[in-house]
């Protein structure tokens, strides 16, 4: 279908659109013509990827005198295919109605472990070692030696792809990551550095958050966009964690005694330049004198992670001296190791600034700040000049300049935390020393800075508000969107206590009373009796999860609810949950039903769908808190309280109801779909906690349904149950309450009333 909304005229693939995915297009519209930022809040399963992709492309296609190119951001490979998948759909709709004018190139772009084709580079079992299996084959020197000397290896697709020249363009067109290998094996081209190079020309590119938000790849990948790009991080609820990520280091014994183990490679590899090619570590030495900042013109394949550090002024700078030669280079790294080695030897927690650090980096080993700023491009440097390739082999050592250069550059935002063992496991000495980022901001800032919209978009972005204090910026649009629904088909319940009246919780003085674990047990077996298909379960840890199924195991209460349905666990080995994964829907299709008992804050929560027959009832056992007695948490929190003037309680509890909201919103994926939801655990009834669950979750939530007892919440569920195996009205043309939109109804009640639909 074809609308407006306000002066772009949009194009839309399907024949109707959701009431507020209409609203959507309007608020985002407007953040665009503000050129700003913008937060939006939008339910699980109204269409909001397709409602973001139409409107983005069409306002290009109308404006085509200043066009803006859309950088999209997902967390996973899954989530990148089926944005593409959406967009194919979309732009065949568009040349269908416009011809040759809509054409666009759109690109996604993964790590070579997702594009290569070269069967022996693949072969390599993780994403380090596929990178450093593609630079022997690829790297300057490499392919420089093979030119004198046929039998060394090079990659064939690589060498098409260089030989073809400016030649090597992609078509117009969408291309998955599967399509860009189909076409890189149809033309003997490398897909990966295509794609790469490519990037620059596209309209739309979908690409991975690390892309844009870690320094260190954001610095080679995302440095060519121009500044009319509109940035879009989907399913972004954790956005401010994945910053924090980004920019925190951890050091242990086993990272040191790597980084030992190549300096003395790298050492050796200078004693044999210096015997047979000095002259190149001395151009070396000339070019540090006059600074860091040609070393943008190496080859692509050449090109390594960039400084983790932002400031662009550092790279103008001369290196210092005492590090311009390879030699003294490592000697300054050989004293950092063993500095750091002795921080390790600690019996008590240490926390520290990093200020302190690096003065006392200073006093000890004699290593000022500007050295260790420089650390990282030093390393870059001299890694490049010694022509190393198998760099999967030097991350230790890339780790310890990584970590110097943060600490030589930030003063404020970050602590360096030192444990001598987990506080779990007390009797295993494992020393980690922590550079932890507390800031969520520093990551972020020069995306907001650089690109002239960022919009942040998720199914659980509640309370909104708090949202542009931790992430420090200022959004011009910021609305949460409630779902339009004919029938009411999401039943939200809040359980408080257990058939014998006896309160549950997964508070930590509660969690192991027997009452409260034979409470869940009982709830879990009523309800598996009553609920048709897929039941799923999530635990605040895993911890928790062991200690119930294996109390139910022995009270025999496991043995009635396999009577029922059958179990499936998740556990921390991928392989093990992918396969309980699969069975669990083989067990759903069969008709038998399952249950699938799960963890917050895992695998299963972040990503997967308990769509339809998977997921009719979904129980959060509890309220996920972090592990508050983490010493990294705590110092998060005293930063943000200091900083942001945020409590300490508020963001625990907004982090705590993010995760539950993400792990029930799990059972709902569109709107002919229904599905149950139990927040067992007496906490959620107080409103300072349950204010904070998402709109369309609580304009579901009714006031009789906030302190139920497990009988009550029974009976509800078989009411609700019976309701929905009603045919409905799926169009809503019958009740008054339209969900479905056609052309007609668009151009007939303009945008007021759809405004007034959704408020």
């Amino acid at each position: 279908m074809k609308f407006q909304v306000e002066d772009v005229t949009v194009y839309f693939p399907y024949d109707h659109i959701y009431p507020e995915q209409y609203a959507y297009m309007l608020e985002l519209k407007r953040a665009l013509d503000a050129k700003g930022h913008c937060l939006l809040e939008m339910p699980t399963g109204t269409g909001k990827t397709i409602a973001l992709l139409s409107l983005i492309t069409s306002y290009t296609l109308s404006k085509p005198q200043n066009p803006v190119k859309l950088i999209y951001c997902t967390r996973t490979v899954h989530e990148m295919e089926k944005t593409l998948a959406e967009l194919k759909v979309l732009h065949n709709y568009q040349v269908k109605h416009l011809g040759p004018q809509a054409q666009i190139l759109a690109v996604g772009l993964s790590s070579r472990k997702n594009l290569c084709v070269n069967p022996t580079v693949v072969a390599a079992e993780n994403r380090d070692s596929v990178d450093a299996a593609c630079r022997k084959l690829t790297a300057s020197w490499v392919r420089a030696l093979a030119a004198e000397n046929p039998n060394v290896p090079t990659c064939e697709f690589f060498e098409q792809y260089e030989k073809a020249g400016s030649g090597a363009v992609l078509p117009p067109g969408v291309y998955t990551l599967q399509d860009l290998r189909a076409y890189g094996k149809q033309r003997g081209w490398c897909p990966y550095f295509l794609a790469r190079h490519m990037v620059q020309f596209s309209n739309v590119v979908v690409y991975s958050y690390q892309y844009m938000l870690d320094p260190k790849v954001a610095g080679i990948i995302s440095k060519e966009m121009q500044k009319e790009s509109v940035v879009v991080f989907d399913e972004a609820h954790n956005i401010d964690n994945v910053c924090i990520e980004a920019l925190s280091v951890s050091v242990r014994r086993q990272t040191l005694e790597g980084a030992r183990r190549n300096l003395s490679k790298m050492q050796h590899e200078i004693e044999r330049f210096k015997a047979t090619d000095a002259d190149r570590l001395r151009k070396e030495y000339n070019r540090l004198v006059e600074g860091l900042a040609q070393g943008g013109n190496l080859p692509l394949t050449d090109t390594w992670l960039q400084n983790p550090a932002l400031p662009e002024d550092i790279l103008k700078e001369a290196v210092p001296g005492n590090i311009r030669k390879a030699d003294h280079f490592v000697h300054v790294l050989r004293r950092l190791v063993q500095y750091l080695e002795g921080r390790l030897e600690t019996e008590n927690v240490e926390k520290e600034g990093p200020v302190g650090f690096v003065a006392s980096i200073n006093t000890h080993a004699g290593i000022d700040q500007k050295t260790l700023k420089f650390c990282y491009d030093r390393l870059h440097s001299l890694m490049m000049t010694l022509e190393i390739t198998d760099t999967d082999e030097f991350l230790h050592v890339q780790t310890i300049c990584d970590f110097a250069t943060l600490v030589g550059t930030y003063t404020r935002g970050f602590s360096i935390i030192i444990e001598p063992f987990d506080e779990r496991m007390p009797h295993i000495p494992d020393p980690v020393l922590q550079l932890s980022c507390h800031d969520a901001s520093l990551a972020i800032k020069p995306v907001f800075d650089r690109f002239q919209s960022v919009v942040i978009t998720s199914g659980t972005l509640s309370p909104i508000d708090l949202y542009p204090r931790l992430l420090n910026f200022h959004p011009v649009v910021s609305r949460s969107f409630t779902m339009s629904l004919t029938r009411d088909c999401i039943c939200p319940m809040v359980l408080t206590r257990g058939s014998d009246q006896l309160p549950v919780s997964t508070k930590f003085d509660m969690r192991s009373d027997l009452g409260v674990v034979r409470n869940y047990g009982r709830l879990l077996l009523e309800m598996v009796s009553v609920v048709p298909d897929g039941v799923v379960c999530f635990f605040v840890s895993y911890s928790y999860m062991d200690g119930i199924v294996n109390s139910w195991n022995e009270n025999g209460i496991l043995k009635e609810i396999m009577q029922h349905k059958l179990v499936f666990i998740e556990t921390q080995d991928v392989v093990e949950t992918t396969l309980a994964l699969d069975n669990y829907r083989k067990a759903c299709d069969c008709g038998r039903g399952a249950v699938f008992l799960s963890v917050a804050r895992g695998k299963v929560a972040e990503g997967i769908d308990f769509d339809r027959h998977y997921g009719r009832l979904v129980i959060m056992f509890g309220i996920p808190f972090q592990y508050t007695l983490s010493k990294i948490l705590l110092a998060r929190l005293e930063y943000l309280r200091d900083t942001f003037q945020i409590k300490e309680g508020d963001f625990l509890t907004f982090d705590a109801l993010r995760q539950a909201a993400q792990c029930v919103g799990r059972v709902i994926r569109s709107k002919a779909d229904y599905g149950m939801m139990i927040f067992a655990d007496k906490r959620y009834s107080r409103h300072d906690k349950r204010s904070k669950l998402p709109g369309w979750i609580l304009s579901h939530l009714r006031d009789a349904h906030l302190n139920l007892s497990t009988d009550m919440a029974l009976h509800i569920a078989r009411e609700f149950l019976r309701k929905m195996a009603q045919p409905y009205d799926k169009a809503g043309s019958v009740s008054g309450r339209k969900t479905l939109l056609s052309q007609e109804d668009l151009e007939k009640m303009g945008e007021s009333i759809a405004d007034e639909m959704l408020r």
